[in-house]
């Protein structure tokens, strides 16, 4: 059954809402009959950070508040994250335009790395205080990834996964995604946000018994069959 996930990697939520997804599938018995499919979404695909500004200046000037409720509202954020074990830096963190980390979590992907790309990707930001919108810096990562790096710099500097990425913010307005974690179920239910560990489970196990149970009624098994006119390896009967 396929988990569809669409996150953007400069939010806090979607670190947190990936680490309370691994929780939950750590504790189901079914775990190994779940597809993770990352999904592009931008927060703000505008944004280019041009003078050296901080998470909290970004902060500050994009939901129009102060320093100190920037610094507050991080602070809050950082202990959730701590819960879980990550340990987020928010004084070292670099606002940056995610557009080519989403397209390098695509090429990860045509390679079997997609989930590690994420993580790694995630790290880089909030814990490495990397720049996610630096060529360098997404290099070293797909290095870490053991992807080519001379492959991955190639792809970084084309306009490669560029369509896939906007598809998956397409698909994300058509789903009517307003933000970000947002997992989607089987393409039946949905969880927005990082939702508590048990919500998890409880709609990942809803989810996964209806697809089981489609799977198997769509098995043909037996058929009730009324005979004509036919023709088989012995040949022909009238």
């Amino acid at each position: 059954m396929k988990i569809e996930i669409w996150s953007d990697v400069m939010c806090p939520f979607c670190y947190i809402g990936k680490r309370h997804l691994e929780q939950a599938l750590a504790d189901l018995p079914f775990q190994k009959d779940i597809e993770i499919d990352w999904k592009s979404y931008q927060l703000n695909p505008a944004y280019k950070n041009e003078n050296s500004e901080s998470l909290y200046d970004y902060l500050s000037t994009n939901k129009g508040i102060s320093l100190a409720q920037a610094k507050q509202m991080t602070t809050q954020v950082a202990e959730m994250a701590n819960n879980v074990g990550l340990k987020l830096d928010f004084e070292k963190s670099i606002p940056a335009n995610s557009f080519n980390a989403h397209r390098l979590i695509h090429f990860a992907a045509s390679k079997g790395k997609q989930d590690l790309a994420e993580e790694e990707l995630f790290k880089a930001h909030f814990e490495d205080a990397k720049n996610i919108d630096d060529v360098n810096a997404l290099l070293d990562i797909a290095t870490n990834l053991g992807l080519d790096r001379n492959e991955t710099k190639s792809v970084l500097e084309s306009n490669a996964f560029e369509e896939e990425v906007r598809y998956d913010i397409y698909e994300s307005q058509q789903l009517g995604v307003r933000g970000v974690p947002f997992f989607v179920m089987d393409r039946k239910y949905a969880l927005s946000g990082a939702q508590p560990v048990d919500a998890f489970k409880q709609t990942i196990t809803q989810s996964y018994n209806e697809w089981k149970v489609a799977q198997e009624n769509s098995s043909l098994k037996s058929l009730n069959t009324t005979d004509a006119n036919s023709c088989d390896e012995n040949g022909c009967e009238v």
